[in-house]
Order: C-alpha cells, then sequence, then structure tokens
C-alpha cells in the first residue's frame, strides 16, 4: 500500500512542477484569451485523464480490494493531480473551465442518470421470464426500440433488471450484458434527440427533430440486425450446451404470470422525457456564475427530475425495490467514477474545440471525408465525452462548408434547393460515429458503466476495462463498423 501512495506522491509532484514552471506567457497569455485555453495546452496535459482511465482498466484486476473500498479517493486523487497545477498556472481561466464542465456537464450528466436510475429502480417485471436465447434476444429488441424514445440511460435502466432476473439461472451470461450495451445502451439511441445525449446537442443546435430519425434509421437497422442476429446465435450455442449439464428429474420452477408492477414510474420517466425536451425547445434566457451562463430552462430540467425522482421514492413500496434488489451503490461509483473523469478531461475536450489552433491540429486536418468524421468521431467518442465531441465536429463540419447554425435546417433540407449534400453525409457520419461508437468502453456513453456496475452487484463476473475491448467490442462491432463505413460512407 506504501508503494502505492509513494507512486502516487511522486506523480503528482512531478505534474505540479512541470505546470508551476510552465512557461510564464502561456498562463499570462490564458488570463487574459477567455475560455481559449485549448489553444495553448499541450499534449500532455492528458496525462492525469490517461491516468484516470488506466486506474479503472487495471486497478480492478490488480488491487480488487483496494479498488473496491477506494475508488472514490483514487478518482479524486487523478482530479487533484489535474486541477491544483492547472489553477496554479491558469488562474481565472482554470476557474472558469472547471465550473464550466461541472454546472454545463457533469451536474446535468448525474442528475439525469440520478433520476432515471431511481425511477427505473421502482419498475419491477414479475413471471416466469426464462433467459432462453429467444426470449434474450426479444427484450434486447424492445430495449433498443425503446431506446430512442426514453433514451439509452432510460431503456437501459428499465430494461436490465428483467434481463438479469430471465438470466439468474444461466451460467454463461456475460455476453447477453455485453450486447445489451452494444444495443440497448448505444446503438438503440440514434433514431431520436431524446436517445442520445450527442443527437440532443443537435437538436438545440438547429438540426429538426426527426431528421435523425430519417437519415440514420439505414444505419441503425443494419448494425442492430447484425447483431441480433450474431446475439441469438452465440446465446443459442451456449444455452444448448448449458442444457447439456442440466441434471434430469430437476424440479421446474413454478410458473409465475408476467406483470409489471410499480407502472405509475412510467408517468415519472414520461415526466423526465418531457423536461428533456422542453429544454431544448424553451430558450427562457440565462444568469451567470462566475462567467458561466447557466440557462434557466436547464436548471428547471435538472430540479424538476431531482423532484420525480423523490417522488417515486414516495410512492413506490420499499418491496418493489427491495424485488429489483436495488441499491445505490451503481449511481454512487458512477458519480464518484465521472467526477475525476469530467475533471481530467478538460483539456482533451479543451484542445479537440481549439480545431487547427490546438496540439491536435493534425489530427483534424485529416477529417476530410464522411468516412473520416464517422471514425475520428467515434474512436474519440469511446473514450471522451460523446456530446462535446459531436459538437467539435459538427461545428468543424460547419466551418469547413461556410455554413452557419441558422442554415443548418435548410441544408438538410433533402429535397429543397437549398440543401447541402456534402453537410448531410457529413452530419450523418458524425451522428453515427458519436452514438455507434460510444459502445466500445465502459466510459463511452453514460449507461456502459453503470449497466456493468449493476450487473456486477447481481454476481455477474464482468470483463475489465480491456478485456471487454479485446473479447466483445473490438471483434464484434469493429467489423459491423467496417461494413457500415463501405455501405454508408
Amino acid at each position: 500500500m506504501m508503494s502505492v501512495k509513494r507512486v502516487m506522491s511522486g506523480v503528482l509532484v512531478l505534474l505540479l512542477w512541470v505546470l508551476a514552471f510552465a512557461e510564464p506567457s502561456l498562463a499570462s497569455s490564458a488570463a487574459h484569451s477567455g475560455p481559449s485555453i485549448g489553444t495553448i495546452l499541450p499534449v500532455w496535459t492528458i496525462i492525469p485523464f490517461v491516468g484516470i482511465l488506466l486506474s479503472i482498466a487495471l486497478c480492478p484486476l490488480m488491487v480488487p480490494h483496494f479498488w473496491h473500498s477506494h475508488f472514490g479517493k483514487l478518482s479524486a486523487f487523478w482530479a487533484v493531480v489535474f486541477a491544483v497545477p492547472f489553477l496554479f498556472a491558469y488562474q481565472g481561466v482554470a476557474v472558469y473551465e472547471i465550473i464550466h464542465i461541472y454546472l454545463i456537464d457533469y451536474f446535468p450528466f448525474i442528475i439525469l442518470l440520478l433520476g432515471l436510475f431511481t425511477i427505473s429502480g421502482g419498475i419491477v417485471v414479475r413471471g416466469s421470464i426464462k433467459g432462453t436465447p429467444l426470449m434474450n434476444t426479444i427484450m434486447l429488441l424492445i430495449g433498443t426500440i425503446l431506446a430512442s424514445w426514453v433514451g439509452t440511460t432510460g431503456a437501459a435502466m428499465v430494461m436490465i433488471r428483467p434481463i438479469l432476473r430471465a438470466n439468474k439461472n444461466r451460467v454463461k451470461k456475460v455476453h447477453v450484458i455485453c450486447f445489451f450495451i452494444f444495443l440497448v445502451a448505444n446503438i438503440g439511441g440514434s433514431l431520436t434527440p431524446l436517445g442520445d445525449p450527442p443527437l440532443f446537442l443537435g437538436f438545440i443546435h438547429n438540426v429538426p427533430f426527426f431528421w435523425v430519425t430519417k437519415a440514420i434509421l439505414p444505419h441503425m437497422l443494419l448494425a442492430s440486425i447484425i447483431l441480433l442476429v450474431l446475439f441469438f446465435f452465440f446465446d443459442t450455442y451456449h444455452y444448448r450446451k448449458e442444457k447439456d449439464h442440466i441434471k434430469e428429474g430437476e424440479p421446474e420452477e413454478e410458473k409465475v404470470p408476467l406483470k409489471i408492477e410499480g407502472l405509475y414510474n412510467f408517468l415519472l420517466l414520461g415526466g423526465v422525457i418531457g423536461l428533456v425536451l422542453m429544454s431544448g425547445y424553451w430558450k427562457a434566457g440565462h444568469f451567470n456564475v462566475l462567467g458561466v451562463h447557466v440557462q434557466y430552462q436547464n436548471l428547471l430540467r435538472d430540479v424538476g427530475i431531482l423532484l420525480l425522482g423523490v417522488i417515486s421514492l414516495v410512492v413506490t413500496p420499499k418491496s418493489l425495490r427491495e424485488a429489483n434488489e436495488f441499491s445505490w451503490f451503481p449511481i454512487v461509483e458512477v458519480a464518484k467514477l465521472f467526477a475525476g473523469i469530467f475533471m481530467t478531461i478538460i483539456p482533451a475536450l479543451a484542445i479537440l474545440k481549439a480545431g487547427s489552433d490546438g496540439a491536435l491540429a493534425g489530427l483534424i486536418a485529416m477529417v476530410k471525408d464522411p468516412y473520416h468524421y464517422f471514425w475520428v468521431t467515434g474512436i474519440l467518442s469511446s473514450f471522451l465525452d460523446n456530446a462535446p465531441t459531436y459538437l467539435t465536429f459538427f461545428n468543424l463540419a460547419l466551418g469547413k462548408l461556410g455554413l452557419t447554425e441558422a442554415m443548418v435546417p435548410a441544408a438538410l433540407a433533402v429535397k429543397a434547393v437549398t440543401a447541402n449534400p456534402v453537410f448531410i453525409s457529413y452530419l450523418k457520419a458524425i451522428s453515427v460515429g458519436a452514438v455507434f461508437m460510444g459502445a466500445n468502453t465502459y466510459i463511452g456513453n453514460a449507461p456502459n458503466f453503470m449497466v456493468k456496475s449493476i450487473a456486477e452487484e447481481a454476481g455477474i463476473n464482468m470483463p475489465s476495462f480491456f478485456g471487454f475491448m479485446i473479447k466483445y467490442s473490438i471483434p464484434i462491432l469493429i467489423p459491423i463498423f467496417i461494413v457500415v463505413t463501405f455501405i454508408f460512407f
């Protein structure tokens, strides 16, 4: 334990020294240039972000007991490693960036997750649902369809417990959860701005609500059908092997009629969706918090979601949550880890937003064709927050074509003379990349890590961060994305 602490202390001292003695002109120019810190920060400032990712990937394997007890402290450590020298070197600009990412990104993110997690935890699906390959495929299909209309987070939180309950007696079930992450927590959310945060960002930046539905439907159908067929055969293989080992004469469980309890929680989920839509349509102005513009409609949305969560806690009988084996640990784990991730991600996002003026100018310059937008947006969305990554390349595409946000609806009107086919192809690629490739890692999209945490709490030994990529996302998803590239981009 002491060696771990010494390593941490050494890294902290090293980074403090490097940033504290950064070229004075950089800090000076940052202090007078407003929130354009991305033009100044060097690439190595993402080291704490890499550190927290490696901690999430390696610590559960190398020091599982330490990780389980201290993951929040480790997340805070990497946040401090970045924040202290960042504040020391860049002062006012650093304060702005930190307040901005927490007020505008982290708190709405965690409030939405908390609301959906709390409300969905009061919905219980009872009955004799047996996790056969056909039933599992049907449940994945239902979750995939739901995701575009109640959000990937909402669909994942509603469907994960029935999936776990149906497969409680299955021996091999890790693959069920991994395909659930692919379909329900990511690709299923492609068809409306309600489905995934990047698409919602597009909606509030003038992309018409149902443009996504028409534009992305072929891509979503292709990827979903391939994944569902693969899953069915994969699950059938394991199911048949397990049936061979079932003891003859073993008594069957008593059949219980299918019944859904806590249905009123669906009304509360509808309330969450309504509040999210309201925050996109209604422009009520803003107030300032140390230079950060906080929109009144967004504040109302977040307060409303919290109230709906409280209502769910009050009106839902405790017995329903007990039947769901509901606990607060998954949301606490996500809140603590993503608090650190959002802090350390600041330089990566700022450098990306700086475009050709930032340290990743070479990467930005390489993005020219639709398939470039698809893969670069997608790969970055696998590790960074996919919402700002989407917005970065959305603005890059506008800039390259000389368009403004006001021109977006006309440029996307396919049958109009104002349509811009190049921008349409770019935006399709950006949208599909941001949503689909969030499935590549546990941190690529908000519900991924929560689904993993809930599954582990149910006793499923989920693969590690890299294990998920090596065993599942890379061999299964990447070939599908290559097919999508050749057909559409």
